[in-house]
Order: C-alpha cells, then structure tokens, then sequence
C-alpha cells in the first residue's frame, strides 16, 4: 500500500477529535500527527482485515486512525481511564461498519486480551506499560507486535538490575552517558525477550528523533522456534547474570 501521508492523518483527527466549530486540534494531536503517519504505513502491510489491539490506548488514536484510513474493522483496545475508554467508544461509534471493543483495565491483565491477535500495538506505552503489552502479546500468542517504547524510569522491569550493570562495569556517572547505557541494556533485553519467544524482530526509527527521543520501533513478527530463538535464550541468560553481583546489593 502506499504510505500513509501526514495531511491523510490529519484531516483523520480534525474530523474525529475536533467537535466544536473554530477550534483546532490539541497540541497532543499536533505532535501525533507524524508518528501516526509512520506508524499507519507500517500497519498497513502487515496483513488484511487484522484483529488489531490498540494497548494502553490512551486517546485511542492508533485504533481509530486505523479504523477510519487502512479500513481496519476488528479493533480492541485496552485502556485504564475510563474517561478515556468512553472517548473511544463515542467516536468509534462515527466509523461505519468499524467493531470497536473498548474494554477498561490494566494493559497487564490477560482477561481484558483477546486470544490470538493479528496485530498489537502498543505506541508511547509509558514505562513498565510497555513491558506489559510485550508480554502480553508474547502469551496471547500475537502474530505481530508493533512496539514504541517510552521512558525509561524506575518502574521498567529490567531497569533496576541495567543500573547495577552500569555500577559493575564502570560506566561514568554522567547523566548523558549513563542514561544511553542503561536504556540499551533495557532494549537490549526487550529484544531478546521477543526473540526467545519465538520472534523475529527488527527495531527501526521510525520517525526523526526530533518529532520524539523515543523514536524506536520494534516491529516483531511471530516465527515460533528457530535456531535465533534458542541463541536468544543463550544470550539472555548471560545478560542475566553478568549483573548478579551487582545486581544483588540493590534488591
């Protein structure tokens, strides 16, 4: 398919999200724009008619959008604001023939999952989020895993124990160079969770690093077993341990 254009999405979210006439879109929608744009011309060739899950949903853009430019009709989306949740669910309803099932909760929790997606998507999933729609989409066993982390704070799984890696072999503790150390061994093992799962995965910037820092996406296609799965676990194993000393003193 061709790509989805920046105008294409715009004139998308002028038409769902500004409801009063004279006004305009929000900021937040503003700088959405591009990543959608990015982000809908990947979707759109992974596969037709998907059943996509839009996780932590936010504002519901990705689904929506998805709905209303690729002709997506199957679409869940999981969200925990229920102010949220009944935003999508009023301007799904302005979607023809699009089957939203906005469903309330913690991305975590696998009774709001369906089972076996096509596709889940998890853009700008803030924190410990993102692992969550990681592991989720690994258990319900999702064909495709379109992932775009965001932040990298305390409450990131693997963040503790990336940290005490810095400690144990001697990375500086300038900010700068500490912070790109530690997210790459978070993203590190993030790729190696997918891979062992039976993933094959390619990480890609998807839009310039001035639209958003957190630029990368991780584009994950179920494979099932393989040699790279099994060199995978290896390789976590490792990543596992080489921080135990260290990782010991913070627990």
């Amino acid at each position: 398919m061709s790509p989805v254009s920046d105008e294409a999405v715009e004139a998308a979210l002028r038409e769902l999200y500004v409801t009063v006439e004279g006004s305009s879109l929000r900021r937040e929608e503003r700088k959405k724009i591009p990543e959608l744009a990015s982000l809908l011309t990947v979707l759109g060739r992974l596969k037709r008619e998907p059943l996509l899950v839009d996780a932590a949903a936010g504002r519901g853009y990705v689904g929506l959008m998805a709905a209303k430019l690729l002709g997506v009709r199957r679409v869940v989306t999981i969200e925990r604001d229920p102010k949220r949740a009944a935003l999508v669910r009023s301007l799904a309803a302005a979607i023809p023939g699009a089957d939203f099932d906005v469903r309330e909760g913690e991305v975590g929790d696998r009774s709001l999952w369906p089972a076996s997606p096509d596709v889940v998507v998890g853009l700008h999933a803030c924190g410990p989020a993102s692992d969550a729609v990681l592991e989720a989409a690994v258990e319900t066993r999702a064909q495709w895993l379109l992932l775009v982390p965001c932040c990298y704070a305390d409450a990131v799984p693997f963040a503790p124990r990336a940290r005490a890696l810095a400690d144990e072999v001697g990375i500086p503790r300038q900010a700068g160079v500490r912070r790109r150390f530690v997210e790459s061994v978070i993203d590190s093992q993030r790729t190696l969770r997918l891979e062992a799962a039976g993933y094959k995965v390619s990480v890609l910037a998807f839009v310039s690093p001035t639209v958003t820092p957190h630029n990368l996406l991780w584009r994950a296609r179920r494979v099932g077993p393989s040699r790279r799965a099994d060199e995978a676990r290896e390789k976590l194993a490792r990543l596992s341990v080489w921080g135990s000393a260290a990782w010991r003193t913070v627990r």
